[in-house]
């Protein structure tokens, strides 16, 4: 299930607007447009990758000013929108709650980052903000927290309050109320507090693994739940282990979702309400350093923490997620 303090990196840009790169980038986007044609959706994911890694560079679209980036389907420019995923706050594996030793941060970790953001103009916000927010200015960023775990109401609400800070907490409906997780009273509690609570399915199960009716039977019965406790609308949904595609994306629209959120590491340039929101998780190891980075999305890290996330694609489509999970628990641990 995840979070120190460092210098405000100042990536020097590097504007690459040879006529052979602009000429190599033209040919990537026409191709790019033909698998999209054809619906070749397995190359359409590698060479979006390398057409944002294109943009972190300092190149531009094809047709798009330099600097000036747009969306035609959202109107929105195309500035970045960091979306940070946590797990649990825990300092160690005795801590209340459900210890992951990959994705529990530890309370000071978290507290450092947030008082990163703080410093440097960022301003938090919850999804319902993000469509026509942009007149507002200033940075922005979102968190969000995944699972439902108690150090979610217990450590991580005051921390967040502490600096007026707003957070979307994505709570497994299944898991209310059972050993470490929140209470109905806690959720309730997060939602008047101002923080938004959405759904993360009802048992946890990949969404990409059920058949039809079980899918709208995992994502109907999760929002009940949460809507009831909390008393408000539910319209938010990370899917459980970032498992899920084309599929689920329209099924939980069907169904009354307006917000779908992914693992997929990302800025989330020129995102529109139709399509997943990426997100960056923090993890136990992650310095300030490496932080900031993913944040800026700048440096190295980000790039590597793309391509490990596609190159595990591969032995998740070839062992199943259930066998791939059993491996993950033989090797990090339950």
């Amino acid at each position: 299930m995840e979070l120190a303090r460092g210098s405000d990196p100042q990536p020097a840009v590097e504007h690459r607007g040879s006529a052979e790169i602009q000429r190599k980038h033209r040919d990537a986007h026409d191709h790019l447009q033909t698998l999209k044609r054809n619906r070749d959706d397995e190359s359409i994911e590698w060479l979006s990758m390398t057409d944002n890694a294109f943009l972190d560079a300092g190149g531009e679209r094809h047709g798009a000013q330099p600097g000036h980036g747009h969306d035609r389907r959202s109107g929105m420019a195309q500035t970045s929108l960091p979306v940070l995923m946590y797990h649990g706050i825990h300092a160690d594996a005795s801590s209340r709650g459900r210890y992951e030793p990959v994705y529990s941060v530890t309370a000071q970790a978290f507290s450092a980052q947030l008082d990163w953001l703080l410093a440097r103009g960022y301003r938090s916000v919850r999804l319902d903000e993000l469509c026509g927010d942009d007149a507002r200015g200033g940075k922005r960023v979102v968190i969000t927290f995944d699972d439902g775990d108690v150090s979610n109401f217990e450590v991580a609400l005051p921390l967040l309050r502490e600096r007026g800070f707003v957070a979307e907490f994505f709570v497994t409906s299944d898991f209310i109320g059972t050993d470490g997780m929140l209470t109905s009273a806690d959720v309730r509690a997060l939602s008047a507090a101002g923080m938004g609570v959405q759904s993360h399915g009802r048992t946890h199960r990949y969404l990409e693994d059920l058949a039809p009716g079980d899918l709208d039977e995992e994502l109907s019965f999760s929002r009940q739940v949460l809507e009831q406790a909390t008393g408000k609308a539910v319209d938010a949904l990370a899917l459980p282990g970032g498992r899920g595609g084309e599929r689920e994306r329209l099924v939980a629209q069907r169904l009354g979702y307006r917000y779908l959120l992914n693992s997929e590491p990302g800025p989330n340039r020129g995102w529109h309400a139709d399509s997943y929101l990426q997100r960056l998780a923090v993890t136990r190891g992650m310095g300030m350093k490496e932080f900031a980075g993913m944040v800026t999305w700048s440096g190295i890290g980000p790039r590597m923490a793309r391509m490990r996330y596609h190159a595990l694609r591969l032995p998740k489509r070839m062992l199943g997620n259930r066998r791939y999970e059993q491996l993950r628990a033989r090797m990090f641990g339950p």
